[in-house]
């Protein structure tokens, strides 16, 4: 394939970022530059310091990747009408000062105070494209988590969203976002789990699912280690089954567990275990270095009780030769069950006795791991997601040069 034009357009990017999606479109713009391909990345610095997050470190981009940044001294008024319209608003004119440009392909990631729905038919690329990085193109929330406390059920989206703190969006409930996707070619899925979900809420453009990557290399042969050690690597929010996990090792003391995050939780969770020796809190750590954290550990759980579209941590700590536990809710059991990596749970009971097994039972430790490490090089090796990435591209392409001329 000729070198192609690309433009990648993402609410977060790193370091103005809190979580997976960023790093994954981080990931994508990079190892396309690195495959000759020119990229732009658009992302916004008003959306990351609404949070009154500290600013980003200096961003470095490698040769290929061109970075859009978008600040400017109105980002909470800007922000809010991007909230309530589902349209760019004031970042409108930066937006299409930048798709005036000549792009083959335009793929939007999280593009919820980036321009909502209304930024996709700004696209002007023969291929456009979205990764449904959540679910916020059918849920206020972005993470199908009903009233602040539990996975949704049935949709009550307007109570939902005064429940949770979102000023209601009156554009869900028109024709907006279904005219606003007419202009996306394709709909990635980072999960089956994801693209039914997708497609129960009346999305009707295609869809495919395109599993995530992990950027970091598959190790030939895990690290060993005699302590037990598992671990804990996201935010600390109710959704994502911390707790759960807190009380399962809390009164077993040979099972050490080092929690990698934070989030709304943090504060009340480090005060509750500080006098418990065998489980330690990091607050942050670089992505770059979590290969570190994840090698040599018995397992890393992924405890999340609201419905995952694509566990990112999953695969990574595959890689790094470690077998995870995921409970089944969303996305996150499907790459277990595919690779045979490491164990599914469905009900937090069930629990503190797969810890104990991994603990003691050093041969299972070593199969999981095995079946980890091959079914990353697999399923989910980087070459092999690029591949299908742009295979996907020239089709969409080249459908489209088949069509008759109106």
């Amino acid at each position: 394939m000729s070198p192609l034009r690309f433009c990648h357009v993402s609410t977060f990017y790193p370091p103005y970022h809190y979580g997976g999606d960023a790093i994954l479109a981080q990931a994508i713009c990079e190892g396309l530059a690195r495959r000759g391909h020119e990229v732009t990345i658009v992302h916004s610095i008003d959306a990351y310091q609404l949070r009154s997050a500290p600013p980003g470190l200096p961003a470095v981009d490698p040769p290929g990747v061109r970075r859009v940044a978008l600040q400017s001294r109105f980002a909470t008024l800007s922000s809010l009408i991007m909230q309530q319209s589902g349209r760019p608003g004031l970042v409108r004119r930066a937006l299409r000062h930048v798709f005036d440009e000549s792009y083959d392909v335009v793929h939007f990631h999280n593009v919820s105070l980036i321009g909502g729905p209304g930024v996709f038919p700004m696209s002007n690329a023969p291929v456009t494209l979205h990764t449904t990085h959540d679910h916020w193109l059918f849920c206020a929330t972005h993470v199908l988590w009903k009233d602040r406390n539990r996975p949704c059920d049935t949709p009550t989206c307007f109570s939902c969203s005064l429940r949770s703190g979102i000023p209601p969006q009156a554009w869900r409930w028109g024709a907006h976002v279904a005219r606003s996707l007419e202009s996306v070619d394709c709909l990635l899925a980072p999960s089956a789990y994801t693209a039914e979900r997708h497609r129960r809420a009346g999305v009707t453009r295609p869809i495919r699912v395109l599993p995530s990557f992990s950027s970091f290399p598959v190790v030939d042969t895990p690290t060993s280690t005699t302590a037990t050690r598992f671990v804990y690597a996201g935010r600390l929010v109710i959704s994502k089954g911390i707790e759960d996990l807190l009380e399962a090792v809390a009164t077993r003391p040979t099972l050490r567990l080092e929690v990698v995050g934070d989030g709304p939780l943090g504060p009340a969770l480090r005060e509750r275990y500080r006098d418990v020796a065998h489980i330690t809190f990091r607050a942050s750590v670089a992505h770059a270095e979590m290969a570190s954290v994840f090698a040599g550990a018995t397992a890393v759980v992924v405890p999340s009780w609201g419905p995952e579209v694509f566990a990112l941590t999953v695969i990574e700590a595959m890689a790094c030769g470690v077998p995870v536990v995921v409970r089944r809710a969303g996305g996150s059991a499907e790459t277990i069950e595919r690779t045979g990596g490491g164990l599914v749970y469905d009900e937090p009971h069930e629990l503190p006795a797969l810890l104990e097994r991994l603990a003691s039972d050093a041969a299972m430790r070593e199969t999981l791991a095995a079946r980890a490490r091959i079914g990353v090089k697999t399923h989910y090796a980087q070459a092999q997601w690029f591949d299908t990435y742009l295979g996907i591209i020239e089709e969409i392409a080249a459908s489209k040069r088949a069509r008759p001329r109106a």
